[in-house]
């Protein structure tokens, strides 16, 4: 396994531009001649009409020109891309893993450059931008392991449409496209909106080199969405973003006889109540700002007994004053780097503004690490930890995730009104309940509306066995994880369990 200590330090001396000549030099197909990124679509590559400039959100840098394709296009993907299933269908199971197996192989042999490009593409430090590759790999390996069992009695669907967020292009996004080509469909994913293409494109490159039938599209979402969803060769969807856009194609898929797995978002919240063993819950606080809380399961919203905030609050304080932000790239320790753009700060603060101007109480804000930045670099998108108390009920951060580092302090005097506002979201993927009284954590937890909630610990997404999905708003259709992941996108006798 590569050290990624030793990547951040050849790093150094790699900008963006060489690193964009060194993926040239080891996956030429996927650049047309002036080096900007094609399309890789059923075994060609596709030249758009038009590209559209990645740029980093490290320091708003161009990174590359990835291709946007129009809806003529993006149609014409889907029916290469579903065309290739009949053939790979019907290889027999230990085949697909042959050649599954085949295409880690090419992963791991350019796991650094990956790596790299990734951590640049959107913006996450070396050491998370690494365990994003690795997650994926140590996840397909598992799958290959298990794949005789969770394969069984089961038929592949068709081809699978995936529609991703930016912030796991890899342990999420590239982890699912593999096992849904393991289990016999072929795949169609959309290029993330806001980053992670370059480093996507070039990961799909590899796969389609061991002739993995996974197609790969950026555009606009106007031109995307019809064919990426409605699509009449499409058997399946995947989907992980907001709420908005994610009830738009639930509607869309509801009218078709589609299979689906939407993952939306909700406010994640951690409930405090009867409760002492504060150094805990300070390292736990400390590391849930892991990707400055840009995460589907980051907890945002902490719900605690009256007499407990004050000792909260010095928690708080204590675990996040020490948080360096920076640029994650320049060697210098940082535990964050920026978010994924300018304007998701510029919206984040916005909302803070509003929630000031209506009277919620600033009691932490942090600062950025002055000595982790090169001299006059754009810090549009650097925002460091913010936590609030007294928002309001009408405010965007009291009601909505906001995928940032920024916190909501709600103090209750009664366990009904501690569940009711840690179930403020009508439904979320992860909740938590800190409590000396085990029994009474317990009672509380049944009563969270999250599909999978900790006591006295953090919970994630999580890996390989662990099925994950949510609850209300936040999800609707088959849950994913584990054998729950190839059921979702496969035929069988087995009932899928799911949001419906």
């Amino acid at each position: 396994m590569l050290d990624t200590q030793s990547v951040g330090e050849s790093l150094l001396h790699l900008d963006r531009k060489h690193l964009l000549k060194e993926a040239m030099r080891a996956i030429p197909e996927a650049f047309d001649p002036q080096g900007r990124l094609l399309s890789p679509v059923a075994g060609a590559w596709v030249r758009p009409p038009a590209w559209f400039n990645a740029r980093s959100p490290v320091d708003g840098q161009l990174i590359a020109e990835l291709p946007q394709l129009d809806a003529r296009q993006a149609a014409a993907a889907v029916d290469a891309a579903a065309d290739e299933f009949p053939a790979w269908s019907a290889r027999p199971l230990s085949e697909r893993a042959l050649a599954i197996t085949e295409a880690v192989t090419l992963l791991h042999q350019h796991r650094d450059l990956l790596i790299r490009m990734l951590a640049w593409d959107i913006g996450k430090t070396l050491p998370t931008a690494a365990n994003d590759v690795d997650r994926c790999l140590a996840g397909i390996a598992w799958y290959l392991e298990n794949r005789e069992a969770m394969m069984e009695g089961r038929a592949p669907l068709g081809l699978v449409s995936n529609i991703a967020s930016w912030n796991y292009p890899f342990s999420v996004l590239l982890l699912n496209v593999l096992v849904q080509a393991l289990a016999g469909d072929s795949v169609i994913a959309k290029i993330p909106t806001q980053g992670g293409g370059v480093s996507l494109t070039l990961a799909f490159a590899l796969l389609r080199r061991a002739d993995l039938p996974v197609s790969l599209v950026g555009g606009r979402g106007k031109d995307l969405s019809e064919p990426l969803v409605a699509h009449e060769r499409i058997a399946g969807v995947a989907f992980i973003g907001g709420r908005a856009n994610g009830a738009e194609v639930h509607r869309r898929l509801k009218e078709g006889n589609k299979r689906y797995a939407l993952e939306m978002e909700g406010v994640n919240a951690y409930a405090i109540t009867r409760f002492s063993d504060w150094d805990s819950l300070g390292q736990q606080i400390r590391a849930g700002f892991d990707f400055g809380k840009q995460r589907c399961t980051a907890y945002t919203r902490w719900v605690v007994e009256k007499s407990l905030v004050p000792r909260f609050v010095r928690t708080y304080i204590d675990a996040v004053s020490t948080l360096r932000v920076g640029h994650p790239l320049l060697g210098k320790a940082v535990d964050f780097g920026p978010l994924i753009s300018a304007a998701k700060v510029t919206e984040l603060r916005g909302h803070l503004d509003a929630a000031e101007a209506d009277g919620t109480r600033v009691l932490f804000r942090g600062e950025l690490a002055e000595d982790a930045f090169h001299d006059g670099q754009d810090r549009g998108a650097y925002l460091p930890p913010t936590l609030l108390f007294g928002v309001s009920p009408t405010s965007e951060l009291y009601l909505r995730e906001p995928f940032g580092p920024v916190d909501v302090l709600v103090s209750v005097d009664s366990e009904d009104a501690l569940v009711a506002e840690a179930n403020v979201s009508d439904g979320a993927l992860v909740a938590s309940v800190a409590s000396d009284d085990l029994p009474l954590a317990e009672r509380i937890a049944s009563r969270l509306r999250a599909f999978k909630v900790g006591i006295n610990k953090l919970r994630s997404r999580g890996d390989r066995e662990e099925s994950f999905g949510g609850k209300g708003g936040s999800w609707a259709g088959a849950f994913v994880g584990g054998t729950h992941l190839v059921r979702a996108f496969t035929h069988g006798d087995h009932p899928l369990e799911g949001n419906w």
